[in-house]
């Protein structure tokens, strides 16, 4: 297939028991690890209830703004455990993603969907247990012409999406890990944890909490938090 409308069925999936280590942290612990590089753009937020978890290998997606049959295609080669990360370009007018759609991804074992542009059906999708992520919401749904890209590297929220990256969602948002990385990320995330429980025990047991950062910045700028 040529450049623009190609799909690359294989490619390296890190193993389902190691991903599932990113279940219990939050994507905030991970991309301060990442240097809050790879957190996707604020407006991709979670259409579901609140309490949504997100965690898979991703497939990528690419496609015109008003297209989603690559959308259909990739839910079919998807393997159970799989996050579909679409990227439209920036698009904001149609939505590629209804209930349709993700009552087949769920009913194909996937994870759930990154969406850079809005859904429909928004109220089925938000009391379903599948979670969904993208711009809002619109009554316009997509045309079909067939165009575009499946497992080629991409971008969604203005972050960079390798097939096999991990995607980790939750109430704040989206994070990729490079899968190159994620072992790394995984005991680094990990440290930070438990850095801030520590902290939050100080902060309960003492009733105050004393920032050394802080000091340290504001005695470089000849000011003072000591008081």
């Amino acid at each position: 297939m040529s450049l623009g409308l190609r799909i690359i069925e294989n490619f390296e999936r890190l193993p389902e028991k190691f991903v599932k280590n990113f279940e219990a942290l939050a994507t905030a612990n991970i991309g301060d690890v990442m240097g809050r590089l790879r957190s996707m753009d604020y407006t991709i937020k979670s259409m579901n209830k609140l309490g949504v978890h997100l965690v898979g290998n991703a497939i990528t997606i690419r496609v015109h703004p008003t297209d989603n049959v690559m959308v259909y295609k990739a839910i079919e080669l998807a393997q159970p455990g799989d996050v579909l990360v679409i990227d439209a370009f920036g698009g904001h007018e149609n939505a590629l993603v209804g209930e349709l759609i993700c009552t087949y991804a769920k009913l194909k074992g996937i994870s759930g969907i990154v969406n850079s542009t809005p859904i429909r059906d928004s109220l089925a999708i938000y009391n379903m247990d599948f979670p969904v992520f993208a711009r809002g919401a619109t009554p316009r749904g997509p045309l079909k012409e067939g165009s575009g890209e499946i497992n080629t590297i991409i971008s969604c929220g203005n972050v960079p999406v390798c097939p096999g990256d991990i995607i980790v969602g939750d109430d704040d948002g989206i994070v990729v890990i490079p899968k190159e990385d994620a072992e790394d990320v995984l005991k680094q995330t990990k440290l930070v944890i438990q850095k801030e429980q520590q902290i939050m025990k100080e902060m309960q047991d003492k009733g105050t909490w004393k920032n050394k950062m802080i000091d340290e910045i504001l005695e470089r700028k000849g000011l003072s938090n000591k008081n």
